[in-house]
């Protein structure tokens, strides 16, 4: 498994995780695991999850244990002491191990005098002697602990806590839970509890139960007789008979009494248990009241309450009868079970005949009064009557029911029964039977009954006959209810939408029910006879699903409604970001799915205040007024932005779904700026503004500074009522004026700005004169005017002229001023869109076309071969499929295929390529060697460059020896340098050292290249492309509108308008599209733009080629053209034949175009820009041709503007890339925790090493040698060449553009001060503002690297094999061999006689071996290769 990107990601709840896994190579601690749609790096345990020792060890983890001293659940390695006994437990251990402790005694009276506590301790502890201890009681209070010498950790003695410092008791409670914990080096490791009790307190709390609480208390309670109260100590108890057992506490004995009627009198017998230890007290019979009656002992188990006299105005009334202690109060015979007397009012609660007379079973001796239509007590034992007048029906409800019934029907009324035996079968509608709730029945008032099941609709009457029939005044009716239809019928999946069923006769029945898929239930129902409307509840995934309308919990109809439950709206950006505290600013919320949106609100959290009703305008669109401010401390400060749509909060929806129940931390996505309202003044501050009715008013509104960025449709301008037509606004001035007549009654209007909420009148308007003023002004104006010399009337003329003339150059500065601004802003936050766009892409999809590693070393080791090498050793096509173009597999000759010799020389060869090989494996022969060839004047750099990059192939696999080889050479360059001028080594690229650096730092670099680097460095490639394709570029030139390179800039005002296509494709996974174009774009540049969109997930090998395709436009239904850049419409200008655009095809805004393969290679011309500019042009003519005698009649009109204007298009290019530059020299400069730079950090130290051998101490020297090393010869490189790393097209214009973003990273790695000027090229004053923070970076890089602990030799060639073993089998070391030998026969004699002349390789006769391998190829290579 090849790792493609690294991130902390967060996998869905519950979805499955494939069952291959594999360790972090480089900390096996970390684990990557799958999902079906994601890689995550995670740790091999989340120990940290588990709180409590018991948890950490029952969840069986191998990799966790529980960290004694620490309390906490940890890896072992991450637990101090972890090797040492007993400070961490493994899950092997068990459970029992875990820490524990018990304290002695765990029950502390509070009447006693306690000195201290033991505690035994449990589980395994480390040692703790001479660590220091303590007992910590909490609340900061804390006792000395110590440990006896023999108790081998097992006891712990600690100083009780002062009696003052004893927790308060709560209330209703006769103890109180002190834990108590063992504090070592001021954390706590193991605790218990032990409880403070007080025996006084559990008497008080229970009073009526004293003495039976006092002795079944957990603790040891004692009940002294002659207090009549529980004590603590069992020699407060000096009573001859002891109380031992709960069970012989004396206590009442519950018996039933007969009810009495309120204010009649009565004796009440109290039988006594375990009378005997109470005999001799005098007792007070005590009802509730305050009135007290005392107690006459009958017998020795029972006393007598005589004439008991008690009251009540309720219906019934139950006292309490206890037994209290004579003048002791609170002090009662226990009553566990509380004896109650029933005193009840006939004249209370009984307002018709059936209810006073239904009392009778509840023993009232109540009877009805006809003539006075009142119950009362039947005083005179008379002969209860058994007839009351009929029932009397004046309510039922509902009024309608299903046929199936089922339904609750309510009957309200009088008289209805005496008893629930009186209604059991006496309900019905018609006849059809009601059954009786008994639980619902009031008797005589109300009957609450099922209905039974009705054959056929029907209405009539509810009766009610209890011995005597009662009828209804209304009918109740069987309905038979229908339902239509449902809408909407789809919304989100996160639930919230209210639909509506519509149908007939849907209020029928007491009870009703929307289910969904007969599980959920639609919630916030709400019906009339036609519609029912509720919310849908929410689901986990996208589904259809069954809703039906279900009535009194019978069958569900539903007329097989459907609703379809639909992916959730998502929220891609808002904008503005920005709001001035009024609020009212309208946001534009940009996403999709907002049709299935009902309702959206839009709420500012801590800021705003309250929640603001947004407006859905497309699919894509919405709009919401900000929410004024209400806490101004937070103004100033970005505020989260949250939103709700149908009522659910919305989230990220790769993540969570709406669901309110889902319990999540909500983070909010979005931000909201507030800042101070916006102040506005006239020119000179005025607040009087004088006007003549009739004459042009225009208005010069000044505004302070702000930082809102507000548009100018978000201003409107009144004078009184009128609007005030704004024309020009920029920055500082806002222009309006007024077209209509100011004529009115009042004289003086106010001038009113409103944005948004915020209202501010700026002055007042006063209208002067009247119409006979006019006159005489006009009068005397007329009489002036003949007096004047014709010689003032010019001057005064030309003067007007003039100043208009300089207000209108004025403001057309301010709105050219404006118009950049604009452009800047504009430019920035719609490539801030679309790399948004492009990033979630890039998640989504494939990724970044990264190349494989043999292809990234190919394209760096051979940068002027590998182009050569595809065409000779390019596999034969291999199509994607039928739709697409071919796959082009590269091929280079030394990576991994066989090697191809015919079989007669494969034995010599074969050995004498393996005798080279021992060789190059020897340091001596290999150094000796290099020197040999390095010496000779034809062996160029081209040569040099070649045989580096061979050797680094052919040792790939032994890097910690190649990396020996490298640094022996490279000693030799720097004593070869350091005589001469040190700060020049390594700055070029003209030995085998520097190059074999070069081809070692491409190695160790592309882990970190790949995993850190390849990302932002390929979003700043998209960024690029994206904002050149933003404007006009002209095809033969390459020049743009938007660049960052000043000789590829266009320096004329195109106007270019974007234009939607809607583009059929079969190809790259996708049917249809809509792509971006601009009208000035030539039919291949809306190909390529076609492709791209299509291709976007897909390598740039394998896309079609722009010749091979055709693009078709359909016009109308019928009619279609084939688009050409050249055809017979083709327009001529000035000689020349003008390439076709769509505004030359006048293809409007969503047209429908249609791409497709075609075998038939368009011939018309090869490459665009090679085409002859004496016959053909794009966008703008050859300048030296653009004079005035050769003007075209389009040119003629085009608007004067100098050239150089134009350069604040590099400015506005500059700006818009910035934050995805910074980005990538922050990634490049930056040093990860989890991936530190081993390579460079042991380079480094080399460099300094060797600088401290030879004296060498100026710092400026050692940053230059690390400059050279790293950022000039790999980054450098790399930023140059963005296709040695990814599969993708490099055009001419982002190779230019990337030149400035190299320039400007050497600068910024450079030490020299930067001497710039008005004529330094624009290319280093671009990013002159930039260089020194990035200096910054660059010396806190090299800081960081000096500051990391040096690495050993043993650790960096345990770094070095690793590498090696990843790549082991990608290249044929073979044919490097060969390509090595090849220059070991052209410079036999040099090697052989520098062999000779070294005593090491003489001794060892490396010399005669070279010879050997010489004598077994010489007479098979040529000749074997030319056959092959």
């Amino acid at each position: 498994m090849k790792m493609m990107s690294k991130e902390s990601v967060t996998v869905a709840y519950g979805e499955p995780v494939h069952p291959v896994m594999q360790f972090d190579p480089s900390d096996s601690n970390y684990l990557y695991l799958m999902t079906s749609h994601q890689i995550a790096r995670v740790k091999v345990a989340a120990c940290d999850k588990y709180t409590a020792c018991i948890e950490c060890l029952a969840a069986a983890d191998a990799y966790c244990g529980w960290c004694t001293l620490e309390t906490r659940c940890s890896l072992q390695h991450e637990c101090a002491h972890s090797d040492e006994s007993n400070f961490w437990i493994s899950a092997s251990e068990g459970v029992q191990q875990c820490p524990s402790m018990t304290i002695l005694p765990s029950e502390i009276s509070i009447d006693k005098e306690n000195q201290g506590l033991i505690i035994q301790i449990h589980g395994n502890i480390p040692s703790l002697i001479g660590m220091e201890m303590s007992c910590d009681y909490g609340n900061k209070i804390q006792t000395v602990a110590k440990i006896p010498t023999d108790s081998l950790n097992q006891f712990v003695y600690c100083n009780f806590l002062p009696r003052e410092k004893y927790p308060a008791f709560p209330s209703n409670q006769d103890h109180v839970i002190v834990q108590t914990a063992v504090r070592v080096n001021g954390k706590n490791i193991v605790w218990a509890n032990f409880t403070i009790y007080d025996c006084k307190r559990t008497g008080n709390i229970y009073p009526k139960t004293a003495c039976i609480n006092c002795l079944s208390a957990k603790w040891k309670c004692y009940w002294s007789i002659r207090k009549y109260a529980c004590v603590s100590n069992a020699s407060e108890c000096e009573d001859l008979i002891q109380i031992n057992n709960s069970s012989d506490c004396p206590q009442i004995v519950p018996a039933s009494v007969v009810p009495v009627a309120t204010g009649a009198s009565q004796d009440i017998t109290i039988t006594l248990k375990n009378a005997a230890f109470v005999k001799e007290l005098p007792l007070e019979c005590h009802f509730g009241t305050d009135k007290l009656l005392e107690a006459q002992w009958v017998n020795a188990s029972a006393v007598q309450c005589r004439n008991v006299l008690l009251h009540t105005s309720e219906e019934r009334h139950h006292f309490p009868v206890n037994l209290q202690l004579k003048g002791k109060p609170d002090r009662f015979i226990d009553s566990p079970q509380m004896m109650t007397v029933e005193i009840y009012n006939c004249a209370t609660g009984s307002t018709d005949c059936s209810q006073c007379l239904g009392r009778e079973d509840q023993g009232h001796q109540c009877i009805w009064s006809e003539s006075s239509s009142s119950c009362r007590l039947n005083t005179e034992s008379l002969q209860i009557l058994g007839v009351c007048p009929p029932p009397e029906i004046r309510k039922i409800e509902p009024l309608n029911g299903t046929l199936e019934g089922g339904t609750l029907l309510t009957i309200q009324g009088r008289n209805l029964g005496r008893r629930f035996s009186d209604v059991i079968n006496a309900v019905k509608i018609g006849n059809v039977k009601c059954l009786p709730l008994q639980d619902r029945y009031i008797v005589s008032k109300e009957i609450v009954c099922w209905t039974g099941e009705a054959p056929e609709e029907f209405a009539d009457v509810v009766t009610v006959n209890v011995s005597r029939e009662g009828k209804s005044r209304e009918q109740f009716s069987y309905m038979l209810p229908v339902v239509k239809l449902m809408l909407p019928s789809a919304g989100p999946k996160a639930g919230g939408t209210k639909v509506t069923i519509t149908g007939n006769n849907l209020s029928v029945g007491s009870e009703l029910r929307v289910l969904v898929n007969s599980t959920k239930e639609c919630s916030s129902l709400s019906r009339t006879d036609t519609t029912i409307i509720c919310t849908m509840p929410g689901v986990e995934f996208t589904t259809t699903v069954q809703v039906c309308v279900q009535f009194e919990n019978k069958s569900c109809i539903g007329n097989n409604s459907t609703f379809k439950y639909e992916k959730n709206p998502s929220i891609i950006d808002i904008s503005p970001k920005t709001s001035h505290i009024s609020g009212g600013r309208i946001i534009t919320v940009k996403g999709n799915g907002f049709l299935m949106a009902q309702n959206v609100s839009m709420a500012v959290q801590t800021i705003g205040k309250e929640q603001t009703n947004c407006k859905v305008h497309t699919d894509t669109v919405i709009t919401c007024p900000s929410p004024a401010a209400s806490n101004l401390t937070t103004v100033n400060k970005p505020a989260p932005v949250d939103f709700y749509i149908n009522g659910r909060l919305y989230t990220d929806d790769s993540l969570y779904s709406f669901e309110p129940l889902r319990e999540t931390i909500h983070i909010s996505k979005f931000h909201l700026e507030y800042f101070t309202d916006p102040q506005f003044f006239t020119a000179k501050k005025e607040k009087w503004i004088k006007h003549h009715p009739g004459e042009p008013l225009t208005l010069v509104i000044h505004k302070e500074p702000d930082h809102l960025g507000l548009e100018s449709n978000e201003y409107e301008v009144k004078i009184g009522l009128i609007s005030c037509e704004i024309q020009i606004v920029s920055d500082k001035v806002i222009h309006c004026s007024v077209n209509e007549s100011l004529n009115t009654s009042e004289r003086q209007l106010p001038v009113t700005i409103q944005v948004g909420k915020f209202i501010q009148i700026i002055a007042m308007l006063h209208l002067g004169g009247s119409e006979t003023a006019i006159t005489v002004s006009i009068v005397i104006c007329s009489i002036l005017l003949l007096l004047s010399v014709v010689a003032l009337f010019v001057f005064c003329t030309k003067s007007r002229r003039a100043e208009r003339y300089w207000q209108k150059t004025l403001l057309q500065m301010e709105e050219m001023e404006s118009q950049i601004r604009e452009e800047i802003r504009k430019g920035f936050a719609e490539l801030q869109t679309d790399m948004t766009d492009l990033t979630k892409e890039l998640n989504r999809s494939q990724g970044i076309p990264f190349l494989e590693y043999k292809y990234f070393v190919t394209r760096t080791f051979f940068p002027k071969c590998s182009s050569l090498y595809e065409e000779r050793y390019i596999l034969p096509s291999q199509h994607l499929n039928s739709q697409m173009g071919s796959q082009i597999q590269e091929t280079h000759p030394l990576l991994l295929g066989e090697w191809k010799i015919p079989e007669n020389c494969r034995p010599n060869m074969e050995e004498g390529i393996a005798l080279f090989s021992t060789l190059l494996n020897n340091k001596y022969f290999l150094i000796v060697f290099v020197h040999a060839l390095e010496q000779q004047k034809d062996f160029a750099v081209r040569d040099r460059c070649n045989l580096a990059s061979l050797l680094t192939i052919a040792l790939h696999g032994k890097l910690e020896y190649y990396t020996s080889i490298m640094k022996d050479l490279l000693v030799d360059l720097i004593d070869a340098s350091a005589s001469k001028n040190p700060k020049l080594m390594l700055r070029r690229t003209e030995s085998v050292v520097e190059k074999m650096l070069t081809n070692w730092m491409s190695i160790c670099m592309y882990s970190c290249l790949r995993e850190t680097v390849g990302e932002p460095f390929f979003l700043l490639l998209c960024a690029i492309k994206q904002q050149i394709n933003k404007g006009s570029i002209d095809a033969i030139t390459g020049k743009a509108r938007y660049t960052l390179n000043e000789e590829w800039l266009l320096r004329e005002n195109i106007e270019a308008r974007p234009r939607n296509l809607n583009v059929s494709f079969q190809g790259c996974g996708m049917d249809s599209l809509s792509v971006r174009v601009m009208d000035t774009d030539t039919l291949s540049q809306v190909k390529e733009k076609i492709l791209e969109a299509f291709c976007k997930n897909i390598p740039y090998s394998q896309w079609p080629r722009v010749e091979d395709v055709d693009l078709e436009w359909f016009a109308t239904s019928t009619d279609s053209y084939i688009l050409r850049d050249l055809d017979d419409t083709s327009v001529m200008e000035d000689g020349r034949k003008k390439l076709n655009t769509l505004a030359h095809y006048k293809i409007p805004e969503g047209a429908s175009l249609a791409m497709s393969l075609t075998d038939k290679k368009d011939t018309t011309l090869s490459r665009v820009k090679d085409l002859d500019t004496e016959k053909y042009f794009h966008l703008v003519l050859p300048t030296d041709e653009l004079n005035d005698n050769k003007k075209s009649h389009r040119q003629s009109h085009r608007k004067k503007v100098l050239p150089e204007i134009y350069l604040t298009r590099l400015l506005s290019t500059k700006g818009t890339l910035q934050k995805f530059l910074d980005d990538l020299f922050r990634a490049i400069l930056s040093i990860r925790d989890d991936r530190p730079p081993l390579a460079i950090k042991y380079f480094f130290d080399f460099l300094e090493e060797q600088a401290e051998k030879r004296g060498i101490s100026d710092p400026d020297t050692l940053h230059i040698w690390k400059t050279n090393s790293l950022p000039l010869r790999f980054w450098v490189n790399i930023l140059k060449n963005p296709q040695f790393v990814f599969d993708i097209d490099k055009t001419d214009h982002i190779d230019a553009c990337l030149s400035v973003i190299a320039q400007a990273f050497i600068d910024a790695c450079s030490i020299s001060d930067l001497q710039l000027g008005k004529d330094s090229p624009t290319n280093k004053l671009l990013y002159a503002k930039e260089i020194p923070e990035y200096r910054k970076i660059v010396q806190k890089y090299y800081t960081q690297i000096h500051d990391m602990p040096p690495l050993s030799e043993q650790e960096m060639n345990a770094h070095l094999a690793e590498e090696s073993r990843k790549y082991r089998n990608e290249f044929n070391t073979n044919v490097a061999m060969t390509e090595i030998y090849k220059y070991a026969k052209r410079y036999r004699n040099q090697i052989v006689n520098a062999l000779d002349s070294n005593p090491t390789t003489r001794r060892t006769q490396l010399q005669h071996k070279f010879e050997q391998v010489i004598a077994l190829m010489e007479d098979n290579i040529y000749e074997c290769c030319s056959e092959a």
